[in-house]
């Protein structure tokens, strides 16, 4: 177990709130930054460790090099043949300002 940090706080997933909270801490501190998992464990107020902000953001990169390589499918919505009235194409009021070319 590492110190200073909760074997608890690492198992648990990362809620959209400390998500969140990390993608802002990330502008706030860039790779450029002294110290900067530990500026951005400070930032998220205590509830995740140093090692634990750079684990997620190393999985977070993993995670778009897969996306950007074409190793993750599409989702597929289940529309059948048409997307639900009103929720899923533009809008009328979008669509109207919207300039094609």
């Amino acid at each position: 177990m590492a110190s200073g940090g909760s074997s608890s706080s690492s198992s648990r997933a990362w809620t959209q709130r400390q998500n969140k909270q990390f993608e802002c801490a990330l502008a706030v501190y860039d790779r450029e930054t002294p110290d900067r998992w530990h500026n951005i464990a400070r930032y998220m107020g205590g509830t995740k460790s140093a090692d634990e902000v750079r684990r997620h953001f190393e999985q977070l990169v993993h995670d778009v090099t897969q996306i950007e390589a074409g190793r993750v499918p599409f989702p597929r919505y289940g529309y059948g043949s048409a997307p639900p009235a009103g929720g899923g194409g533009l809008d009328d009021t979008r669509a109207k300002y919207m300039k094609f070319q």
